[in-house]
């Protein structure tokens, strides 16, 4: 090894300057040795010093610390700690939490706590179902236990322990030891033989002295104690491979994620950075620890290594894990830099855990301005989504939970009585008719007719962004400091600030229209930039993310993405965003059985992979029934729901209701049934009225009760005639002339406009 050129020393240089030297600069010198008695932290790399000769340089000014050719140290040594180093040194450390995880979540806890009480009782039940098994085993395996109790006791009345000894001094002949030894063991013998004895004659005595018949408190007793005895010799003539108790649940072991796992299964993904054979560090900065249903490990990658390179690389790191594709997530620390790897590894795959329950699906009201609960991640956790202020997209392969999610998200904003619905499903299968209840417009169906009424509820909700403009601008600071819509605005009907949800599924089938999709590109493409600080909310759902299915401005300007399952990486991207495939967000490697999981991006700092919450066709009626209760409630019953139709000359929402009811009641009746009326509108008008034939009495008189309300016509107690018993009784009504006078007060405004 070549010695390194000294360029300079603090008292002369090597080679004094000449003309002739040629200019050397940015050379790194190590100290000349002085001495044998060097100690190897001055000789490592720390310990470098650049040695700079300023003579050498014509072009560059010396900084003050160089010059002279003075020593700088690169890495200074470490003479001690300074105070105020040590407390930044703490102050930058993680703070380990203080309360369990599932201690922290109410959910969580009450999730743990409903196991731990039924694992319990499954344990009690199985164990009291085998007792007369057990006691059966312990009656069999008594004579056993009996003769090993015989023989434990022979062998301790003839000091059996002390054999092995006595014979090893007649084999080395040891007379005088074995003497010893022998007077000993006989001493022992007749102690314990006369020990013995004693309890032997002391159980004879007692057994006669026992009164006959025995009372039955020592009968009791003398049984218990003979069961006992029994259950105790069994106990001692166990098989060591038969155990009395068999085993209530049967574990499904899943090996320990350790640091040797991990790091075999990083080393294997053919990386360069981190082959084991260059001595590359890949280092733990925290301990691997349980994580819910799995194991958490945190890992610092080698330089130059990020976390997305291992994202990418998802399915190699399963090999070299030896676990299923599903129960390995790689995914980046937000908080850290980008070469920490969060690794979680579950018990099962995904798809096969258990799903919580959605929160609301049995009580409770929604708030849009709050995130909405919208599935689980991997480690069961609560994943919710804020939609106020955002738009979002849902996208993948046909049959794999895309409806499903909507769903979710729309029955959440149901449960918000201030949202007016407006929902569109463009497959025709009513997948989503259970919203209908709670729409102001709605449509199912793959026909010009439904796609022509889409685009005419665009085209209200476009001009409803400049009477939102208009009104928000007209506001006081003091009421609207941020010039957006705020839950005490949106709470005022009167303003009609009221959020305003648009959901379009399958939209592709109205952006690829010939006749409508551009028009309905350009208007959902306006209201996506302009509607969230004005509370409308857009969403939109296909099963072909394509540039002909899905407007670049429509694609490029939603802000909050959920992809299930796709094939490739174009309509990866088109959901997820320009190079989400490249930056390891990959929804190509979802398998078949991944229904209903997907990556949901913009929802969080993250990306999450998130699993849908599923409701079926009855829940979703069930929970729309709530919702429609909350509306009748708050008075927010409107459009479709309240059985206005929708003008489709004017584009307008032309209310029929009262023009309706006055057509189905007869001349000479004053009063009418509510439950009357609601069957006469049924018949007249199925496509809005059909769902009442489907409700009971007391359900079509609240119905009639909640759409009149916006007209201030009041329902009261009515006398009539039931036809199916020919006898009279009160029920809730209308008051005929009431409607009429309505009538004709509306007409009479119109014609003044």
């Amino acid at each position: 090894m070549s010695t390194p050129t000294l360029i300079g020393t603090p008292d002369e240089p090597e080679y004094p300057p000449t003309t002739d030297t040629p200019e050397v600069s940015n050379v790194v010198a190590f100290p000349a040795r002085t001495d044998d008695t060097i100690t190897p932290d001055t000789a490592t790399v720390s310990s470098v010093v650049a040695m700079v000769d300023t003579t050498h340089s014509t072009d560059v000014e010396p900084s003050p610390e160089v010059l002279h050719g003075e020593l700088i140290m690169v890495d200074q040594p470490t003479t001690g700690t300074n105070s105020a180093e040590l407390w930044e040194g703490f102050r930058g450390r993680k703070l380990r939490p203080l309360v369990a995880p599932w201690l922290r979540s109410w959910e969580e806890f009450q999730d743990t706590a409903l196991w731990g009480c039924k694992f319990a009782a499954h344990t009690v039940a199985y164990h009291l179902l085998r007792t007369p098994l057990y006691a059966l085993r312990l009656l069999a395996r008594s004579p056993r236990g009996a003769g090993r109790l015989l023989g434990a006791v022979w062998s301790w009345v003839t000091d059996a322990e002390g054999r092995a000894l006595r014979k090893h001094t007649v084999a080395e002949n040891n007379a005088a030891e074995y003497l010893r030894l022998s007077t000993q063991r006989n001493s022992r013998v007749g102690t314990r033989a006369g020990l013995l004895g004693v309890a032997l004659v002391g159980v004879l005595v007692g057994w006669f002295l026992l009164p006959d018949p025995l009372p039955v408190s020592l009968r009791w007793a003398l049984w218990a104690f003979v069961a006992g005895g029994l259950a105790a010799l069994g106990a001692a003539g166990m098989p060591a491979d038969k155990p009395l108790i068999s085993r209530a649940v049967v574990g499904t072991e899943v090996a320990k994620l350790t640091n040797d796992i991990v790091i075999r299964a990083l080393s294997s993904l053919g990386i360069a950075a981190m082959n084991p054979t260059r001595g590359t560090a890949i280092t733990f900065p925290a301990p691997i620890q349980r994580d819910g249903p799995g194991w958490r490990a945190e890992v610092d990658l080698p330089f130059g290594v990020t976390a997305v390179d291992i994202m990418e690389r998802r399915d190699r790191l399963a090999s070299g894990l030896r676990r299923p594709l599903g129960c390995v997530w790689p995914e980046p620390s937000a908080e850290e830099h980008a070469g920490r790897l969060v690794l979680w590894v579950g018990n099962q795959p995904m798809s096969k855990t258990k799903q919580p329950a959605w929160p609301l699906a049995k009580r409770g009201q929604a708030d849009v301005f709050a995130p909405l609960p919208f599935g689980n991640d991997q480690r069961g956790r609560q994943v919710a989504i804020l939609l106020m202020f955002a738009n979002i997209l849902i996208g993948a392969m046909p049959r794999y939970g895309k409806t499903f999610a909507l769903r979710v998200l729309l029955l959440a904003l149901a449960l918000d009585p201030r949202v007016e619905m407006r929902i569109f499903e463009l497959k025709g299968t009513g997948d989503l008719s259970a919203l209908a209840k709670v729409s102001h417009h709605y449509a199912s169906g793959a026909d010009d007719d439904t796609i022509s009424a889409c685009v005419d509820s665009l085209r209200e909700v476009y001009k409803e962004l400049e009477t939102r403009a208009r009104t928000i601008s007209g506001l006081s600071k003091d009421i609207c400091p941020e010039n957006k819509v705020t839950p005490e605005l949106s709470s005022n009907r009167k303003l009609g600030l009221h959020p305003l949800a648009f959901s379009i599924d399958e939209c592709q089938e109205l952006f690829s229209n010939s006749t409508y999709g551009k028009e309905a590109g350009e208007l959902a493409t306006a209201i996506i930039k302009r509607g969230p600080a004005l509370g409308i909310i857009l969403i939109l759902a296909t099963q072909r993310p394509d540039k002909d299915s899905l407007p670049t401005g429509v694609s490029a300007n939603v802000g909050i993405r959920f992809c299930l399952r796709v094939m490739g990486q174009t309509e990866n991207d088109m959901v997820l965003g320009t190079s989400a495939y490249k930056n390891g967000i990959r929804a190509t490697t979802f398998t078949q059985s991944d229904k209903g999981i997907g990556f949901l991006v913009g929802a969080a700092d993250e990306p999450q992979v998130v699993r849908s919450s599923y409701m079926d066709g009855p829940e979703s009626d069930r929970i729309a029934d709530r919702a429609r209760a909350l509306r009748e409630k708050a008075g927010t019953v409107t459009g479709h729901a309240a059985g206005q139709v929708m003008d489709r000359a004017g584009s307008e929402n032309r209310d029929t209701l009262l023009d309706d009811i006055a057509a189905v009641v007869h001349a000479d009746e004053s009063k009418v049934w509510s439950e009357a009326v609601a069957d006469r509108l049924a018949v007249l008008r199925p496509s809005a009225y059909g769902h009442l034939s489907e409700v009971d009495g007391k359900g079509k008189a609240t119905w009639l009760s909640a759409a009149l309300k916006p007209h201030k016509i009041l329902t009261d107690q009515v006398w009539g005639t039931d036809p199916t018993t020919g006898k009279g009784a009160n029920r809730r009504g209308i008051k005929a002339a009431r409607v009429l006078d309505v009538i004709a007060e509306r007409d009479r405004s119109k014609a003044r406009d």
